[in-house]
């Protein structure tokens, strides 16, 4: 299926060869097209062009007019202010462009791919082995897995890549304590939940510590199976291959509760790259990028300095011989760029790293790895709050474990799809629950800027009114409750009938899904489409309330309304499936 041209786009390519006409000499000339209030879009381009030819430009946009090829698509055109142009579309185009939409049948609503597509690595959802994932890890996950989606949809190639933290000395003492008390990873039965292996994981980590800090001989023997494991020795290795199953088991039921997918070979983490430090570091310092400086490898800039004004450098390896973040990083860089052949690299990484992947990104610069054609962007993303506006904690002060927020916007949701159930069983409600609850959850997240703070607030999150995924939720689950009442009627569209204004507002928004998919890919902003879905939801609410569906006046205009119920159903259903929420049929 093609991909369908949008009435944006019609008008703006007969506005713009009206404007070649007007003025030959200009070249092909931006008419600057947006949506506008005072009638379905405005042309305000005329004016810059006005002021480099020196021309009047009320004259000039007359003339533009008088050049426009109205009728099918333009059915009016007029001069507003110093020269702008106010443009109304014909309800027939509205009605045609949004047909050739719903007969797209590969479900893509005919929204093009992009021009030139490339490849993305998308580094997100970065927890830690043996650790718990909290609330921090929530905005990494839920911003990548959308991002990775909008750019999949719009035809780019992702490879998704979760750098999980599984490197550094804390595991010399877990491993140690393991050797010591071989048992205590052992699984009584054949499937162990994800609960019950973090479970295991936190009480050796506390035991281990406990160890470490009170004996000596333990710390000593634990520092020396650091030694062990960085060498690759094959016990070692094996026991810290444990640690990272038992964390997987966790990390996948977390992501599982998130209802996301998240692939074991998409799991790199930092030990992934650990054949490559050496090198990595050669590479610098042989190039003159890295120079030794108090037995450290690091890497100056001009623009960094600490507070007494000295430079801060990046340190690639240690005066030890160790290896810090910045060395796996940079491995990790050149392997997303020569191996994969990646085109972009993109970090979704909490906003105070931001200073570390500005020098690692300066660093591969310098390197050569980055270039014009292949380049690094980190998607920093602000804190997640507490009602207070304050870091969300525990009353105890503790940091919030993500899986107790997730069970309870769970419960809050049941909540809510209980009191409004009709007609579904306990079962029922238990998934619509879940789907509500963790759809609240990452609407809320997603549809602030990413590099804001916002406010975790359940309440708010799963309320049936505002700018929540829940009303967008109903809003389909309305809209499918009427499909289904519909009987004989069927979804049809009727290009010869005239259109009320709510229905010609809802049908000019859906017909700029395309837009609005294509812009948050690029820009990497998926509160781009959740503000779009929002004023969806919205445009029809005021249809339903304006437009009787299934008590229209004819058989045609009830088939054409339900003709524009069914695709805004379906754009509500594909751009909240990029977000990563699901809606279900019934609420």
């Amino acid at each position: 299926m093609a991909s369908v041209t949008s009435l944006s786009d019609s008008v703006h390519q007969r506005l713009a060869a009206a404007l070649s006409a007007a003025l030959p000499q200009s070249g092909s000339a931006d008419p600057l097209l947006r949506r506008s209030d005072r009638a379905d879009f405005q042309a305000n381009g005329i004016l810059a062009l006005a002021k480099k030819e020196k021309a009047n430009p009320r004259e000039l946009a007359t003339q533009v007019v008088s050049r426009v090829e109205s009728g099918d698509v333009i059915k009016d055109i007029e001069v507003s202010g110093p020269g702008f142009l106010n443009i109304t579309i014909t309800d027939r185009a509205i009605t045609q462009t949004l047909a050739a939409r719903y007969a797209d049948d590969t479900g893509r609503l005919g929204v093009p791919q992009a021009e030139h597509p490339g490849t993305t690595v998308i580094d997100y959802a970065q927890p830690n082995v043996a650790k718990e994932m909290h609330v921090g890890h929530l905005r990494s996950a839920v911003i990548g897995d959308s991002v990775a989606q909008l750019l999949e949809f719009t035809g780019e190639s992702v490879v998704r890549r979760h750098h999980i933290g599984d490197w550094g000395t804390q595991f010399g003492m877990l491993i140690q304590y393991l050797e010591e008390h071989p048992h205590e990873l052992d699984h009584k039965a054949d499937e162990v939940s994800g609960e019950e292996a973090m479970s295991n994981l936190e009480r050796i980590y506390k035991a281990a510590r406990k160890l470490f800090d009170a004996d000596e001989e333990f710390k000593t023997r634990a520092r020396r199976r650091v030694v062990d494991l960085q060498a690759g020795e094959p016990r070692t290795l094996a026991m810290w291959q444990k640690f990272v199953d038992e964390s997987k088991i966790y990390f996948f039921s977390v992501f599982e509760k998130l209802d996301m997918e998240i692939r074991d070979p998409d799991i790199v983490g930092e030990s992934g790259y650990n054949d490559m430090l050496a090198e990595t570091c050669r590479l610098l310092e042989e190039s003159g990028v890295a120079v030794r400086s108090e037995g450290a490898l690091c890497v100056f800039f001009d623009d960094i300095k600490g507070p007494d004004g000295k430079p801060v450098p990046l340190i690639v390896q240690k005066s030890d011989g160790g290896y810090g973040y910045a060395a796996t990083d940079l491995s990790a860089i050149r392997d997303r760029v020569f191996t994969i052949k990646a085109n972009t690299l993109l970090y979704v990484v909490d906003a105070r790293q931001s200073l570390h992947f500005k020098m690692v990104f300066e660093t591969a610069r310098r390197a050569g790895w980055l270039n014009e054609d292949v380049r690094a962007v980190q998607l920093a993303f602000g804190t997640v709050l507490g009602k207070d506006g304050k870091p969300f904690k525990t009353r105890e002060g503790e940091t919030v474990r993500l899986v107790d927020l997730l069970d309870e916007a769970i419960d809050r949701a049941s909540a809510v799809v209980r009191e409004k159930a009709q007609d579904l069983s306990e079962e029922e409600i238990a998934e619509r629950g879940t789907q509500v609850g963790i759809g609240a959850v990452k609407y809320a997240d997603l549809s602030t800027s990413a590099s804001r703070d916002y406010k975790f607030d359940l309440d708010q999150m799963v309320s049936l009114n505002g700018d929540t995924s829940v009303y967008l939720q109903y809003a389909y689950a309305r809209i499918q409750s009427i499909l289904r009442k519909a009987g004989e009627a069927r979804p049809v569209a009727h290009p010869e009938l005239d259109l009320h204004e709510a229905e010609r507002a809802l049908g000019l928004h859906a017909d700029s899904f395309a837009a609005t998919v294509a812009e948050a890919a690029t820009d990497y902003a998926p509160h781009k489409m959740t503000a779009y879905l929002y004023q969806l939801a919205s445009l029809y609410t005021t249809f339903y309330d304006k437009c009787p569906v299934l008590k229209a006046e004819s058989p045609e205009q009830i088939e054409n309304r339900l003709f524009l119920c069914d695709i805004t159903a379906r754009t509500l259903h594909q751009g909240m499936a990029l977000l990563g929420i699901r809606t279900p049929e019934r609420l």
